[in-house]
């Protein structure tokens, strides 16, 4: 099912590194012909499904790269609807190709909030102006928001350390605050405020970070800093345009666990890191069609090795860049099989290195999982090289 990816899937490969020569092939080939065969690996898969998963009642779940090279990048669920917060990481396949109906079917998902352990998931609804609360541990929903009580064009999530949930709505030019019922605590903005899109705490530090992607006519392309109680505390970005630490229209911010700040500048085609004191550090990627560069990059968040996450909305793919901003691999594609995915948004992952991504045109969120890896695996082809390199006697 997977082999038209063997010859454009860069991975840690060997003893689990990027070799030179696998990154030296892979950027000879474009990404458009990754897409093409991505989207053929899950055509295939799909009629295969029909033909025998069916009775299985389960799909065959997708791994990034594919064997006979160590598997990294494993996809495990999807979530569509309120359907899923009771059921298991078993794929129903006869309800995939039935398009079952589901009382609360996400619509429009964008950006994303998990819990450190993984148990409860926010997604923000675009069209249905509402936020979706999974709790698996419970097996319990929520529906925040919606008719009757619309919120104003939710974009990006973020919990605090009470579980209080802050809400990017655009339309109202403001964040909305909100405990686990719904219930609305407080709402933060300011009179610069034009069209807030991502959303990053820092609990250890006391801050918000909310992307204000901007419009046309304004210079408000930039990363406003708050506490949490709605105070100003600062802004970062120095002007509209592609400078170091300047914006074009960003969209989602990341937060790691030293503070550091990482900023998808979608349409420079870049993610921008800045350190906790909003001093600019390092641009990762760049536009293009091949490893390490992007089309509209989107959804950023951070694992626990520290490895940066990049969703590609015009790829329909996820890169991953270590924290020296160096490519990893890739992961996805465009597609509808469970796994692939169709202008991805959002993304989060929690503390046991699953990765959440907003399938948005898909209409469901994709939950992979990082396997088989350890905080050596996670160097460049340079140093993996160096490595290698016996020492000089």
């Amino acid at each position: 099912m997977n082999k038209p990816l063997r010859a454009h899937a860069t991975a840690f490969s060997g003893a689990g590194r990027l070799s030179p020569t696998s990154q030296q092939r892979h950027a000879r080939h474009s990404m458009h012909r990754l897409f093409h065969a991505l989207a053929l690996a899950g055509l295939v898969a799909l009629m295969a499904g029909c033909a025998t998963d069916v009775t299985k009642n389960e799909q065959k779940r997708l791994v990034w790269p594919e064997p006979p090279e160590t598997a990294r990048i494993e996809s495990i669920r999807t979530i569509a609807s309120d359907k899923d917060v009771g059921s298991d990481n078993n794929f129903n396949m006869l309800e995939f190709l039935a398009g079952a109906a589901a009382s609360a079917k996400i619509g429009d998902p964008m950006g994303l909030a998990v819990s450190e352990d993984g148990n409860r998931l926010y997604v923000a609804d675009y069209t249905q102006l509402a936020v979706f609360g999974f709790d698996f541990a419970k097996k319990s929903f929520v529906k925040l928001g919606g008719q009757g009580n619309p919120m104003g064009g939710p974009m990006g999530i973020a919990l605090d350390g009470t579980g209080n949930i802050y809400v990017a709505e655009s339309l109202k030019k403001g964040i909305g605050v909100y405990d686990p019922t719904g219930k609305s605590l407080n709402f933060i903005t300011d009179p610069t405020m034009n069209r807030p899109v991502g959303l990053a705490i820092d609990i250890p530090r006391g801050k918000l970070y909310v992307v204000d992607s901007g419009r046309v006519d304004t210079e408000e392309h930039r990363i406003k800093i708050f506490d949490l109680q709605g105070k100003l505390l600062g802004k970062i970005g120095k002007q509209i345009g592609d400078i170091e630490g300047s914006f074009l229209f960003p969209t989602f911010i990341s937060v790691d666990a030293k503070g550091n700040l990482y900023v998808a500048d979608t349409l420079n085609s870049r993610v921008q890191m800045f350190d906790p004191d909003g001093k600019f550090v390092r641009i990762f990627g760049k536009r293009g069609t091949s490893a390490g560069e992007f089309d509209k990059p989107k959804g950023v968040a951070v694992d626990t090795f520290g490895n940066v996450y990049v969703a590609d909305s015009g790829w329909s793919n996820v890169q991953i860049f270590n924290p020296k901003g160096q490519v990893l691999m890739y992961f996805s594609g465009r597609g509808t099989y469970p796994g692939l995915m169709q202008n991805p948004t959002g993304m989060a992952i929690d503390r046991q290195n699953r990765i959440y991504v907003s399938d948005s045109l898909n209409h469901r969120v994709n939950v992979f999982q990082l396997v088989n890896t350890k905080a050596e695996d996670n160097l460049g082809a340079d140093e993996a090289a160096a490595k290698t390199v016996a020492p000089a006697k």
